[in-house]
């Protein structure tokens, strides 16, 4: 692997590179804080991929792709005088030292769990009026419930036991039964969520990530989908002629696969 120096370096050299593309590049010129915004979620979105596809190489790539993203957005803070690169940097030194007082202070913990909660305590003393103010508010729901179930857990408010959240998940689904009995669409959509919200409370007790957990059912829904259009295409026949019954010998045929 590459030395510190050759890591510094490299670094360096992009910064070098963000500089003559600012100046020189009509694209690069003209982009805001504004117009990279959805550009940088797409990225992320991108990384996301290759780690769940353990796909180490573009992990790399995609890694890339995101740091050219901090660092324009430090170049374009440069321009205006708010901060730059260093200040981006220096910042984040400083809070992981003010965080981190078991390494870098006299506290001493036992554990993880003990580390996170000492995390949401520190930020509440940084000013913060809420442990739910981390949680961007632009968040996909699905990711957002886990964070902030992680969150309120960080301050004690948490299940003590696994079969205590298995006992609110059935509640939870007995309630959404008697609303779709009565047919009140809204009640429903509510209920609803509150299944979702348990469920997900569950997943973490099982140390399960939802947002894995439901992008691997996914990527399997797809496979096997696409099989079974492959099917089709080689008996001539169009999906939408098929009935259930024979487009159900090609998707068991998938799942065996």
């Amino acid at each position: 692997m590459n030395s510190r120096h050759q890591q510094l370096d490299a670094f360096g050299r992009l910064l070098d590179i963000m500089d003559e593309l600012r100046e020189k590049c009509p694209w690069d010129k003209k982009q805001t804080l504004q117009t990279l915004r959805h550009l940088t979620i797409e990225e992320t979105y991108e990384l996301g991929d290759a780690i769940l596809d353990n796909n180490l190489e573009e992990v790399k790539n995609e890694l890339g792709d995101l740091l050219l993203h901090i660092v324009f957005y430090a170049k374009i803070g440069s321009e205006s005088n708010s901060f730059d690169m260093a200040d981006v940097a220096n910042d984040i030194c400083d809070k992981l030292i003010h965080r981190h007082p078991h390494i870098y202070g006299d506290v001493v913990v036992a554990d993880e769990e003990e580390v996170k909660q000492n995390w949401e305590k520190l930020k509440l003393k940084e000013g913060k009026k809420s442990v739910l103010e981390g949680v961007p508010k632009s968040l996909p729901a699905l990711v957002k419930a886990s964070r902030i179930q992680d969150k309120v857990k960080g301050v004690g408010f948490d299940w003590e036991e696994p079969h205590q959240v298995w006992d609110k998940v059935q509640e939870e689904l007995s309630e959404l039964q008697v609303e779709v009995a009565a047919g009140n669409q809204d009640k429903m959509e509510a209920e609803f969520g509150d299944v979702l919200f348990s469920m997900i409370n569950y997943a973490r007790f099982l140390n399960i990530n939802p947002e894995d957990a439901l992008e691997r059912t996914n990527k399997k829904f797809i496979k096997r989908f696409q099989y079974l259009e492959s099917k089709a295409e080689q008996l001539g026949k169009p999906l939408m002629d098929m009935t259930l019954v024979e487009m159900d010998v090609f998707w068991n045929e998938a799942k065996r696969m």
